[in-house]
């Protein structure tokens, strides 16, 4: 069974730092790319992130850009998320993704909080 399994959220105070984990099991982690979301509390999910496949070019979405990195480990089977510079605005529940054979796949969220 396809799994994504994200962790590492917490507590932080904004201008901080924090680095999430999605590790994948259940397919050829090589050939998808894995992407990152996040929905705050009554705001609807959008997308922040995408690491391709392969060697993984890797796409940011305006409210991130210039903060966040994402990168892939292949040998862990693990797609990261480095937050830096975390502002109160950041905090929302955050979930990875990757569309499998025209099938969406989602993590369980890992909650972030971010205090001012």
């Amino acid at each position: 069974d396809v799994q994504l399994q994200a962790c590492g959220g917490g507590v932080v105070q904004a201008g901080g730092s924090l680095r999430l984990s999605c590790e994948a099991s259940g397919f050829d982690f090589d050939d998808y790319a894995i992407g990152w979301f996040r929905q705050a509390p009554g705001k609807e999910r959008e997308g922040l992130s995408c690491i391709s496949k392969g060697p993984g070019s890797t796409y940011y979405t305006q409210p991130v850009k210039g903060r966040f990195i994402t990168s892939r480990d292949s040998a862990k089977k693990t797609v990261y998320l480095q937050m830096n510079s975390l502002k109160p605005e950041d905090t929302a529940i955050y979930y990875c993704n990757s569309q499998i054979q025209g099938r969406d796949y989602w993590g369980q969220g890992t909650e972030v909080t971010v205090s001012s």
